[in-house]
């Protein structure tokens, strides 16, 4: 085993997860390679999905994976815990001491050894530096914050109902920080939890006590999308009755309340802030490794490292050039499993002696999600610089099919279809929303 080439993927996101999924099924089955995972967490959910947890509409428990169970049946190893540095000489991984939640240390710092590294640890939100945003907004970088994000939301309309009972004050004021894809399909989720929750007895707070607000500085919400799926998103937030204030910056956030730019003050009792996104800052002292501005990897198009043709990065970590762009391939979700695919491609050749895959982004086009009421998007982006703008059922039906492409890349076709049919009866079975 010890002889075995040993890949190491640090980062169990949707790429790297594909990644070790697809060499532990052809080199780790064979006895070919080794394949080693490391992740700070237990399980994985897809990130896409966290808005979903956090308003309640999906149960996390139900679409988790564990890496252990999953790493047993695909035939790559699991370890527990968070990269902290990397010495390159050694060709080593530096993996942090883990503890648990009480700060007893479970697992001490710990070395990997490695033949071939791939970094995948996807980024973080990036708050610019706004006072005050670190202590008064939530994230949703994890699956933990989602989960804080949704028991938070279920106490403030417990709070509000009961406040509304003894005829008191209750207006609920929530602001998200950031009108890309997550702010936008954040702000539906929301709006149909204050429209469901009152069925499930919180009858004395109506939909419309709860105000929701999506503030994004540039002048259009969905301002790395084309201007037509723009114009459909706010038309359709306006109807649920989401406000929608583009061109405000913020300069501040406080404990209740929003400042903006302009000195305009919002009342806000929960914040979230979906603004921007920067990869982990541990990636800027990696023994000599190239950063960009951002904190990403700076890789070639073969996604090498520019300073370590043993070590690569992709997905939000890492700034991938385009052919014929000045700008890096985008940090989305289409674009991390499209280099898991090509750098499963090269990790085989590398074995076998042969030259590594430069990697060619396709853009798909994109879609938008506003929870139960309708999807709006465009579909193959790249095509001779045409788009198709579809909305509706044919559109949700596209945005599903993402999430089940993710489920075949872990499981293979009659597994995701089993899974399939386990969420149809757990919906009929369950609430429209998670009440706890």
């Amino acid at each position: 085993m010890s002889n075995l080439h040993h890949i190491v993927v640090v980062g169990g996101g949707a790429g790297g997860l594909e990644l070790v999924t697809s060499l532990g099924n052809r080199l780790g089955k064979k006895g070919k390679a080794r394949i080693t995972l490391v992740d700070a967490s237990l399980t994985h959910v897809w990130k896409p999905l966290l808005h979903e947890v956090a308003s309640g509409s999906l149960d996390a428990n139900a679409n988790e994976i564990n890496y252990r169970a999953h790493a047993r049946k695909h035939n790559y190893e699991f370890q527990l815990g968070r990269m902290g540095g990397l010495d390159r000489s050694a060709k080593e991984v530096v993996i942090d001491a883990f503890h648990d939640d009480e700060g007893q240390e479970v697992v001490p710092e710990r070395r990997i050894s490695y033949d071939t590294l791939v970094i995948a640890v996807g980024s973080t939100a990036n708050d610019f530096g706004t006072p005050g945003a670190q202590e008064h907004c939530l994230f949703l970088d994890s699956l933990r914050q989602a989960r804080r994000f949704h028991n938070l939301m279920l106490n403030a309309f417990l709070r509000k109902n009961h406040e509304a009972m003894q005829g008191k004050e209750h207006a609920l004021n929530i602001s998200i920080i950031g009108a890309g894809a997550t702010g936008v399909e954040l702000a539906a989720e929301l709006r149909l939890a204050s429209r469901e929750l009152p069925v499930y007895g919180m009858n004395h707070l109506q939909a419309s006590d709860v105000s929701i607000s999506v503030i994004e500085a540039a002048d259009r919400i969905l301002p790395a999308l084309p201007g037509r799926l723009s114009n459909a998103a706010t038309r359709e937030l306006e109807r649920q009755h989401v406000k929608v204030l583009a061109g405000q910056p913020v300069s501040e956030v406080r404990e209740n309340s929003v400042v903006m730019k302009d000195g305009t003050e919002l009342p806000s009792e929960m914040t979230i802030w979906a603004a921007g996104i920067k990869a982990p800052a541990f990636l800027s002292d990696l023994d000599g490794l190239e950063v960009n501005r951002g904190n990403q990897l700076v890789v070639e198009q073969t996604l090498q490292t520019t300073q370590d043709a043993d070590i690569f990065a992709f997905g939000d970590c890492a700034a991938c050039p385009q052919p014929e762009s000045e700008r890096p391939v985008p940090p989305r979700a289409q674009a991390a499993h499209q280099q898991a695919d090509a750098l499963y491609k090269t990790l085989c050749n590398r074995l076998e002696g042969k030259e590594a895959v430069p990697f060619v982004y396709n853009d798909h086009g994109s879609l938008i999600n506003f929870s139960r009421y309708t999807t709006v998007g465009n579909l193959m982006g790249n095509l001779s610089g045409r788009s198709m703008y579809i909305e509706g059922k044919v559109a949700r039906l596209f945005y599903l099919s993402l999430y089940r492409m993710h489920q075949v890349a872990l499981h293979g076709m009659i597994r995701t279809g089993i899974i399939w049919l386990m969420d149809r009866i757990s919906r009929a079975m369950h609430p429209r929303l998670k009440l706890h």
